[in-house]
């Protein structure tokens, strides 16, 4: 498959406007010879929300277009309709959108005269990963990798980024427990995580979305890979406190799973702590053999967390204990 030339995909659709859709509409707006647009989910509300209305606000703020659409309700039809009036897709909807969303759009892409495609692939090394995984979710994405490296029309690229950052400090997800005082390893101390900050997944994708498409069709960044013991480290140092060290065993995990079977938290806790195909080479990605600079983990405990760490220890000096 030749390489088009950039003036022939210089019209993207963007869609969802989540945390990541927004950070890759904001980075696409600042290259000028871009038109963008995205497609918000089309709801009856006549009363939209605080929320909706703001990031519509953010949107026009940002000189994007918006139209808009509905995965679930709207046809394969209707959905390539949409998509051939514009050069390049490039899909924020992530597993939220519903089981069977991520097929459903990726055949309207070939149905559509799209020349480019970006799916929602931001997170983990799906073929590292197989078939059959603790998440079976991640078997949809495996299914989409299957149709689109089973045809020739369209250009694709997937953009590998592992996981969000603050992911690690969410406290549903229980590897950094700030109000515990405690760190957890999946797995064992030794597995690795690869990391990147929605803002870097956002004005990463820009860029490459701005290039000619890489003969690789799968590229892989990171903001940061490490260890769960070299996370530990980190979070001492930089909160100026010792933390408390769990480490949950894969075993551990797997039974934990098998009791709570439609846990999502637990789903993902058990494929990070297998350690196959979440963590890849910083050195060897898009971002470091192109010297883009990028958010490490240290870098965004010192942007988040330490400031707060500061008051609380000041809050902790009149009696309060909240962190």
């Amino acid at each position: 498959m030749h390489a088009l030339p950039a003036h022939q995909t210089r019209s993207i659709l963007v869609l969802g406007a989540g945390e990541l859709g927004m950070a890759v509409i904001k980075a696409l707006a600042d290259h000028r010879d871009l038109r963008v647009t995205v497609a918000l989910r089309r709801t009856d509300d006549t009363a939209p929300s605080a929320r909706k209305k703001q990031t519509v606000e953010t949107i026009d703020s940002l000189g994007v277009e918006i139209v808009y659409v509905d995965t679930k309700a709207d046809s394969v039809a209707k959905l390539a309709q949409l998509f051939s009036g514009f050069d390049m897709l490039i899909s924020c909807l992530g597993f939220a959108s519903g089981a069977g969303t991520q097929l459903k759009l990726t055949h309207a892409v070939l149905q559509s005269d799209l020349k480019r495609y970006i799916p929602w692939q931001f997170g983990v090394d799906y073929d590292a990963i197989g078939r059959g995984s603790p998440q079976n979710l991640f078997d949809e994405q495996l299914d989409v990798r299957d149709v689109l490296r089973g045809q020739t029309r369209i250009q694709w690229q997937i953009v590998s980024t592992g996981m969000f950052t603050s992911f690690l400090f969410e406290p549903a997800f229980g590897v950094v427990d700030l109000r515990n005082r405690v760190v957890r390893a999946l797995g064992s101390w030794d597995t690795a995580v690869t990391v990147t900050t929605p803002e870097d997944i956002g004005r990463l994708t820009a860029q490459i979305a701005s290039e000619p498409p890489s003969e690789n069709p799968i590229i892989f960044c990171a903001g940061d890979t490490l260890s769960y013991g070299q996370l530990a480290d980190l979070v001492e140092h930089l909160m100026g406190s010792p933390m408390r060290r769990e480490e949950w065993t894969l075993a551990t995990l797997r039974a934990d799973l098998a009791a709570n079977p439609d846990d999502t938290m637990r789903k993902y806790r058990a494929v990070f702590a297998e350690g196959k195909g979440v963590s890849w080479d910083k050195k060897r990605t898009y971002n470091a053999t192109r010297g883009i600079p990028v958010t490490t983990v240290a870098q965004w405990i010192e942007r988040h967390l330490a400031p707060s760490a500061a008051q609380h220890g000041k809050r902790g000096q009149s009696g309060s204990r909240r962190p």
